[in-house]
């Protein structure tokens, strides 16, 4: 499935890069970074806190037309949860290599609408609780797949943006057995630059 979803991003990207290249819309190449408020939902009812985290990677933004563009991404994501162990408070700790594929609607005013699917890569994951950090990846699935939807603004003249988004994850993140399924979802602000804007 991993290798499916990789194709299936990489034919998209592939196909709308030649539209754009065979047309008079630019593509241009940005990085961008910011901070996560990531949280794991429990279909059991067990409630978990938002965690504080980071995201930073590359970015492509491929015109389509004069207001509608793509925009594929690779974001390393420090995700996960915080939960009460007995006493102690805990930390669920996940590390993604995420690739959304954003479709924004472009105003002329410099804001965007964007929404798009994702598929994550999980690199790491681990609990901590006190000083100790346990490795839990081979309890969770490799891959996660969600949706995301935010706004953002880029100011044309100098290729700096700024950007919101909500992430919200699909499948069971859980490899095991149980009947409870377990979801990522989460909020990322941030900023970007596109190069050559």
């Amino acid at each position: 499935m991993k290798i499916r979803a990789g194709i299936a991003i990489a034919a998209i990207i592939f196909s709308a890069t030649a539209s754009a290249q065979h047309s008079s819309q630019p593509v241009a190449f940005g990085l961008k970074g910011g901070l996560n408020v990531y949280n794991v939902n429990n279909e059991d009812g067990e409630k978990y806190d938002s965690k504080l985290g980071f995201h930073a990677g590359a970015l492509a933004h491929i015109h389509l037309a004069s207001q509608l563009a793509l925009q594929p991404e690779v974001v390393y994501s420090s995700q996960g949860a915080k939960y009460n162990f007995g006493s102690t408070e805990a930390k669920l700790k996940l590390g993604y290599v995420n690739v959304p594929v954003m479709v924004q609607y472009m105003f002329d005013n410099g804001f965007r609408i964007q929404a798009g699917p994702q598929v994550g890569f999980l690199i790491n994951a681990k609990t901590e609780v006190g000083n100790v950090e346990t490795d839990v990846k081979d309890q969770l699935k490799t891959v996660d797949f969600g949706v995301g939807a935010g706004i953002a603004y880029v100011d044309p003249r100098s290729g700096f943006g700024v950007d919101a988004r909500y992430n919200l994850g699909l499948s069971d993140i859980n490899d095991d057995n149980s009947n409870s399924k377990s979801t990522n979802r989460g909020f990322q602000v941030g900023v970007f630059y596109l190069f050559h804007k």
